[in-house]
C-alpha cells in the first residue's frame, strides 16, 4: 500500500492505494466519528463488493446500512440523490453518521454531494471502485448531480476523510470503463508532466492488461499531480481549472448526446483532441504533438473524433460549463505538451474551424 496526503491544512486526508484495502477495517475506522455507517453504491458494484465491505465493518463493530442506487450516469439527478436522503432519514442517521462511497464517479458525487447536505454536513468516505474515480472524481472534493443543461452543474466542494484505492476492484471493471479511466490519466501528462506522458507512451498495452505495477504507478501518479493541484487551488479559483482539460468540450458532447450515451471519459478523450487541435491553431503546439496526444488516446482504446453536435449545440452546451465567466468562454488548452493554459482568448473563427467538422 502507498499513501499519499491531499493537504488542506486541518481538512487534509491520505489518499490509499493497494491491493485488499476493502479487508482493512483499520484504515476506515478511525475516521467514523460514531460506529455507523451507510454505504452507497449501485446495481453493479453491490453485488461485488458490497458484502465484503459490509463483513469488513460489522466485524469491527459498525453498523452497516446498505442504499443500493441503479447504476448510470443517467441516474445521476435530483431523483436519485432523494433516494439517499430518503434511506437516511427513514434509518435516523445522525449528522455524526458517515456516508460511504462504494462504486464509481457517479457513486461518488451524488454520495459527497448528500453528505454534504445531509443536516448540513455528514463525513463521508470515498471508496472508489473504477480507474477514472481511483485517479480523478474521488479526490479533491468535487461532488454533484447533472442537470438536462449541463452536467454536473449543482453541487458542492466538499472533501472527504479518506480515500481507498483498492485497486484489485479493477479486476471486474468492464474493457471500456477501463479505457474511459485511461482517458484521465492521459491528461495529466498532457497538462503537468510530460516524462509521465512518455511513460504511458511505453506502457499503455501493460495499462490495459492490468499489469499490476503500470497500474499502480499510473494510479499513484495521477493522484500525486491531482493532491498536489487541489492543495494549491481547492475551490478552482485558478489553477486546479487546468484539471478540466477537454472537459468543456467533453461535457457538451455528455449533455448533447445524452447522459450516459458517451462515457465521461470517451468524451474527456475526444474532447482533448479538440483541445489539442484548438490549442495548434493557437500556434501554441504543433501538428506533431497533436498526432502524439492522438495517438496516444487512440492506443487507450478511447474515441478520437466527438460527434457532430453542430455548432449551434456545441457553444449552447459548452455556454452551460462552469469555467464561463462574464459570459465568456474558457477554455483548457496547452502551450506545450505538459503545460497547460487557462484563456478566454480563443478567436471565434477558430472555436468554429474546429467544431464544425470534427475529425
Amino acid at each position: 500500500m502507498q499513501t499519499l496526503t491531499v493537504d488542506l491544512g486541518d481538512r487534509s486526508y491520505p489518499i490509499h492505494i493497494g491491493t485488499g484495502l476493502l479487508d482493512r477495517a483499520d484504515l476506515i475506522v478511525p475516521h467514523l466519528a460514531q460506529p455507523r455507517v451507510a454505504v452507497v453504491t449501485n446495481t453493479t458494484v453491490a453485488p461485488l463488493y458490497l458484502e465484503r465491505l459490509t463483513d469488513t465493518l460489522t466485524a469491527a463493530g459498525v453498523a452497516v446500512h446498505p442504499i443500493v442506487l441503479p447504476d448510470g450516469e443517467a441516474y445521476k439527478n435530483w431523483e436519485t440523490l432523494n433516494l439517499i436522503f430518503d434511506a437516511l432519514l427513514t434509518w435516523r442517521a445522525e449528522r455524526k453518521t458517515t456516508l460511504i462511497a462504494l462504486g464509481g464517479g457517479v457513486v461518488g458525487d451524488m454520495t459527497g454531494f448528500a453528505a454534504a447536505c445531509y443536516q448540513r454536513g455528514m463525513p463521508f468516505i470515498q471508496i472508489p471502485t473504477t480507474l477514472l474515480s481511483q485517479v480523478d472524481s474521488s479526490v479533491g472534493g468535487k461532488t454533484g448531480i447533472n442537470h438536462p443543461l449541463g452536467k454536473n452543474m449543482v453541487g458542492a466542494f466538499y472533501q472527504p476523510k479518506v480515500v481507498l484505492a483498492d485497486t484489485d476492484t479493477l479486476k471486474t471493471l468492464p474493457p471500456r470503463e477501463l479505457s474511459a479511466g485511461l482517458a484521465e490519466i492521459i491528461k495529466y501528462g498532457l497538462i503537468w508532466d510530460v516524462d509521465f506522458l512518455a511513460w504511458l507512451e511505453g506502457h499503455m498495452d501493460k495499462l490495459r492488461a492490468l499489469d499490476a505495477d503500470a497500474i499502480a504507478y499510473a494510479i499513484l501518479r495521477s493522484c500525486e499531480i491531482k493532491a498536489q493541484v487541489v492543495g494549491e487551488d481547492e475551490r478552482e479559483g485558478g489553477i486546479r481549472a487546468i484539471l478540466n482539460l477537454g472537459h468543456t468540450f467533453g461535457h457538451a458532447i455528455e449533455t448533447g448526446m445524452g447522459y450516459g450515451k458517451w462515457l465521461h471519459g470517451e468524451a474527456v478523450g475526444a474532447g482533448m483532441v479538440l483541445a489539442a487541435q484548438t490549442s495548434e491553431r493557437l500556434g501554441w503546439i504543433t501538428a506533431a504533438d497533436v498526432a502524439r496526444a492522438r495517438a496516444l488516446i487512440q492506443a487507450a482504446g478511447l474515441p478520437d473524433v466527438a460527434p457532430d453536435l453542430g455548432l449551434a449545440t456545441w457553444l449552447d452546451y459548452m455556454g452551460h460549463d462552469k469555467k464561463v465567466e462574464s459570459g465568456k468562454l474558457r477554455f483548457v488548452l496547452l502551450k506545450k505538451l505538459g503545460e497547460a493554459v487557462i484563456t478566454g482568448d480563443v478567436p471565434r473563427d477558430v472555436l468554429t474551424d474546429v467544431l464544425a467538422t470534427p475529425h
